[in-house]
């Protein structure tokens, strides 16, 4: 889980913007839209199952999934991607004269196995700045450890001297290159202690894109969780039902790949490789005349319903998994009404009950009601004259009980909208110009 991130001087984002999965004390709306951590040292404290970033077009709210993306995959691929002098791949804010030669900094808190961490990194094009770990196991911060990069010595001065809660690795040491993170390092060396955390990294902190290119979005991952089991199958058919599809059923069935499916000019070593391969075949049940059911080959779905297959799987292991997962444009060829019952899944204690939270971008403002999301659970992106990124909670407006957001939001009441100038949208110019 999640309890808050702090990005800075990457991409759009020029000054430290932070957004926070802390849920407010005022409000008490929607209550299983809430997760309670039971943390040691912070009691009472309850973490937002979703949190959604309104933004006008390049306003910067995809940039925040950016920044979550570039410290998971460094963490994840640092010491094994990247060789000695290879640059970090590191983005920071270009639209300033100072901010390129500037690092960039990061800042995490999540939350593993019902212990707290905290994670910090700087780091330019060349190397790695400073790295910093903390464990909270009883809720007193345990500095497992800081590096820092000393630039008169060219060396990285290590602290703490004696470890508190972890046992450094000299050896390790050793081998962490200035372009790679030292908890990848150690990870890479099997340290045992550090694993839980690279582990979350690169297992639990995932990203889907809702476009037919992304892997995870097609049929045959939702097929492969259905074989898991009945359970598995039902909670996909439910999900279908909840879209009005016509969905009464769904099956797969091995196919075996005939040679005359196949591109031509494929090399008959691969020819044979695939051919060899078995692969789930689709059929889903639909509703026809009195109510009977009759199969539909996959290829004569619609494009809503082949989407929402898709994504089903993806969806609820997700859920099962308790990732935190980050969405772009959730809204992205689907009707509202849908995006709304898949944030339901997300809020849903029968289906999330493994602490799974979403954080994710759209423009749609009917996602405003009060019904679904609570106030806390909405922040804006919007740049300013400069062409910088902030971010702010909607909670910072404090609007009124009742108020309509989506009226407000429309009217440009939070900021975060595109600006328009009169007459762009078809104004007619008088006779004769």
């Amino acid at each position: 889980m999640i309890i808050d991130f702090t990005v800075k001087n990457f991409r759009s984002f020029k000054e430290e913007q932070r957004l926070s999965f802390v849920a407010s004390n005022y409000h008490k709306e929607l209550p299983e839209n809430l997760i309670d951590p039971r943390l040691p040292g912070l009691d009472g404290l309850k973490l937002l199952k979703a949190v959604g970033i309104y933004g006008a077009n390049a306003a910067g709210k995809t940039n925040v999934l950016q920044a979550l993306m570039f410290l998971g995959h460094f963490v994840e691929n640092s010491a094994t991607e990247l060789d000695e002098g290879d640059e970090t791949g590191v983005e920071p804010f270009l639209l300033c004269p100072e901010s390129p030669g500037q690092p960039s900094e990061f800042a995490l808190r999540f939350v593993v196995d019902g212990v707290r961490y905290h994670f910090a990194l700087i780091v330019d094009r060349r190397r790695v700045l400073y790295e910093s770990l903390s464990a909270f196991p009883e809720g007193v911060e345990r500095v497992w450890y800081e590096r820092s990069w000393d630039e008169a010595a060219e060396a990285y001065e290590w602290s703490p001297k004696r470890p508190t809660g972890f046992k450094r690795d000299a050896n390790i040491v050793g081998y962490t290159r200035q372009n790679a993170l030292f908890l990848s390092t150690a990870a890479k060396w099997n340290n045992e202690q550090i694993a839980p955390v690279y582990r979350w990294f690169k297992q639990r902190l995932r990203f889907l894109r809702l476009n037919a290119d992304f892997p995870m979005l097609s049929p045959g991952f939702t097929a492969d969780y259905i074989a898991k089991g009945a359970n598995e199958r039902n909670r996909v058919v439910s999900l279908l039902k909840q879209g009005d599809f016509g969905v009464l059923s769904v099956q797969t069935r091995a196919h075996e790949i005939r040679r005359e499916e196949l591109p031509e000019g494929i090399p008959d070593d691969l020819a044979t490789a695939l051919m060899n391969k078995k692969r789930l075949e689709v059929v889903l049940g639909h509703v026809g005349v009195d109510g009977k059911e009759f199969p539909l080959p996959w290829e004569d779905e619609s494009s809503g319903t082949q989407k929402l297959f898709a994504l089903a799987g993806p969806w609820l292991d997700t859920l099962e998994r308790g990732y935190v997962v980050g969405v772009d444009e959730i809204e992205s060829s689907m009707h509202p009404l849908m995006v709304v019952e898949l944030l339901r899944l997300v809020f849903g204690p029968e289906r999330n009950r493994n602490g799974g939270q979403l954080v994710f971008t759209t423009h749609n403002p009917l996602l405003l009601d009060p019904s679904v999301l609570r106030r806390d659970q909405i922040w804006f992106a919007d740049k300013d004259e400069e062409g910088a990124t902030h971010l702010y909670p909607l909670t910072d407006y404090r609007p009124r009980k009742g108020e309509s957001l989506v009226r407000g939001y429309l009217a440009g009441r939070y900021g975060a909208v595109p600006f328009i100038p009169d007459g762009l949208l078809g104004k007619e110019a008088p006779h004769g110009e």
